[in-house]
């Protein structure tokens, strides 16, 4: 099924696009939510117009987002977790948890904005990419350290 894009779509395109999809996937997921609609010459000029419109926002949003950036970048984190003694997690590092850290020490980040290669099993210091926008991303250093517990006293 042909789409026209009203919204961007990570991983599937920008606003104004015509993209090609899978009918379920329009049907359950992009028409109900209003990311699309469908390919017509009224719908093109519609989204033109509101196209020009984002754009002129996204110009300003970019520099605003391109200052938290430039923060972001130099920023670091420490999130303590349950430990073994050779450093291995009793779990994983979330993308959740890495956000709320960044939260807490004023940078405005979402869980969805934190891009992990993989699930973070241990101890160390490890490069995370913060992504604001589909264009904007960064790398910040996220420090994962064992958390002290509280050992109860053998008799």
């Amino acid at each position: 099924m042909e789409l026209l894009l009203k919204k961007n779509v990570d991983k599937l395109g920008r606003i104004g696009d015509v993209v090609k999809v899978k009918d379920g996937y329009a049907r359950n997921y992009l028409l109900p939510k209003g990311l699309a609609t469908t390919v017509s010459p009224a719908n093109l000029k519609q989204i033109e117009k509101e196209k020009i419109k984002m754009e002129l926002q996204l110009k300003e949003e970019r520099e605003r987002l391109q200052g938290i950036l430039e923060k972001i970048s130099t920023a670091s984190c420490s999130i303590s977790a349950r430990a073994n003694e050779e450093g291995r997690l009793f779990g994983s590092v979330t993308a959740a948890q890495i956000a709320d850290a960044l939260a807490k020490e004023g940078y405005p980040v979402d869980k969805e904005m934190v891009k992990l290669d993989g699930p973070i099993k241990a101890c160390g210091v490890f490069d995370v990419t913060i992504s604001l926008n589909m264009e904007l991303q960064t790398r910040c250093k996220v420090s994962v350290v064992k958390e002290d517990m509280g050992q109860p006293e053998q008799a």
